[in-house]
């Protein structure tokens, strides 16, 4: 009877946890349980990932009914994005890493202080992203290999997306900020309503509605535009209500070259990490995509898209790490910081453990959703099987890397990056495919056991403990 009433209590535990979590009750996360504090912070974090990914698929799925060139502009113009969002990731990381460290140390002004300096830094690094993106839109296009009539029909496209980056810039930036407070309910409240404004204004915008012609390609940079902006206000308000820990005011905004330093010496490296990642990707799929053919390339990217859409819910519990990290080295309790990412990582590796088993004996039916092909079904499961073998390892490095990152040690965590990606994995995908002639087979298994060594890489640093020394 006693195991049933425990039983009983655990489950109540959890829904109240979960229930709190949803609603970004306050918590300290310096004290207590210190699996409660990842369960607050990590669900989320994780249904706010989990939302960002829907942008992209919604303008696909819109845009694909206007044409080749249509869907060529949206992918091309995103290839482009991609440094707008290592901008917005790495500035995003120093917000959390500073104002994370300020509320450990039970100082909300200047955790106040540090989010305001943020937002400044972003603004300043949006406009040059602004003006490049209005005078060359076409010019971007073209030297990304787009043809003629491309560049026609998309440049309006990729003149607003660019020409409005603030937007996304804000909307990763201040997520941070809530994140490294300890709100995260925020931060994935702004995404769902940035998204589901986007979901709403996407036809609307593009095809029309009554009277109203539609915009096309046009319209459909503008929903996401505003969409975006929309989320934007929805945290500025919260930012200036002070609902979270953070509360900034007008004199938060002071130029401060001190904090405008640290800021940036902690940026750089993380918009680095972004960059060489997602750099060393397009790589091994143009490595696939010559030496395995069309048919090769094709069951890689469909085993990508489930290998991310996979990976979200692990990199919430990542962001958790990292904000468990700052905070509690606010707090002068470095040991908690190091058992927090420990916890973290375990239950990584226990969830990622589970993804691996079902990819290994479900990888056919999984791929079979996305294409009856025979040869891309056939590339496909090899390549979500082969890539599942280093899941344990991946979670385990992602929250390594993170809990890094969140202590403002960014070089370290930019420096495996580099060695694991460009020293590593891409040399030893050449070796295989190539030089062993195993194809497409020799970048799948460059993937996990390149993985395997940065996670165990990131392990090696972080127990020796230079992380919890890192002033910010």
């Amino acid at each position: 009877m006693s195991q049933v009433v425990t039983s009983s209590n655990k489950y109540f535990t959890l829904w109240s946890l979960v229930k709190k979590s949803l609603r970004g009750d306050e918590y300290d996360y310096t004290q207590g349980s210190i699996r409660h504090a990842i369960i607050l912070l990590a669900i989320p974090m994780i249904l706010e990932l989990s939302l960002e990914s829907v942008f992209a698929l919604v303008d696909m799925f819109f845009v694909g009914k206007l044409g080749e060139n249509a869907i060529a502009t949206v992918g091309l113009t995103e290839s482009v994005a991609a440094i707008v969002y290592s901008i917005a990731i790495g500035l995003s990381t120093a917000a959390t890493a500073m104002v994370a460290r300020r509320t450990g140390e039970k100082n909300e002004d200047d955790a106040s202080h540090a989010g305001a300096q943020t937002i400044v830094l972003s603004l300043m690094a949006s406009i040059l992203i602004t003006i490049s993106g209005i005078a060359f839109a076409p010019k971007i296009l073209q030297i990304m290999g787009a043809k003629a009539d491309v560049v026609r029909d998309g440049a309006i496209f990729t003149r607003i997306l660019l020409g409005g980056n603030v937007v996304i810039i804000l909307l990763f930036l201040i997520n941070g900020i809530f994140r490294g407070a300890g709100n995260a309910a925020i931060a994935m409240r702004s995404l769902w309503l940035a998204s589901i404004c986007n979901i709403i204004f996407c036809p609307l915008f593009i095809y029309g509605i009554g009277p109203f012609h539609g915009l096309g390609l046009k319209g459909a940079a503008i929903a996401t535009t505003i969409g975006r902006g929309i989320g934007v206000s929805y945290q500025v308000y919260h930012l200036i209500k002070g609902t979270s820990n953070v509360r900034i005011k007008a004199k938060h905004f002071k130029f401060e070259w001190t904090m405008m330093k640290m800021l940036i010496k902690i940026a750089w490296p993380a918009t680095f990490q972004f960059l060489i990642a997602s750099g060393s990707w397009i790589v091994l799929a143009a490595l696939v995509a010559k030496t395995g053919g069309t048919s090769a390339s094709a069951g890689y990217q469909v085993a990508l898209r489930n290998v991310v859409f996979f990976i979200l819910p692990a990199w919430g519990l990542s962001n958790a790490a990292a904000t468990l990290v700052g905070q509690n080295l606010g707090a002068k309790q470095p040991e908690r910081a190091e058992q927090s990412v420990l916890m973290t990582a375990k239950y990584n590796a226990f969830f990622m453990s589970a993804v691996m088993l079902m990819f290994m004996f479900f990888a056919s039916p999984i791929i079979g959703v996305f294409t009856n092909d025979p040869d891309v079904h056939h590339t496909g499961t090899l390549a979500l099987r082969i890539i599942a073998c280093g899941y344990t390892f991946y979670g385990i490095g992602m929250v390594m890397a993170q809990a890094l990152n969140g202590a403002g040690d960014t070089k370290t965590a930019t420096l495996i990056n580099f060695f694991g990606f460009w020293i590593f994995q891409i040399p030893l995908a050449f070796v295989l495919a190539k030089w062993m002639n195993m194809g497409a087979v020799g970048s799948f298994i460059s993937i996990p056991v390149a993985e395997s060594f940065m996670a165990i890489t990131a392990y090696i640093f972080f127990k020796k403990g230079k992380w919890k020394t890192v002033v910010v």
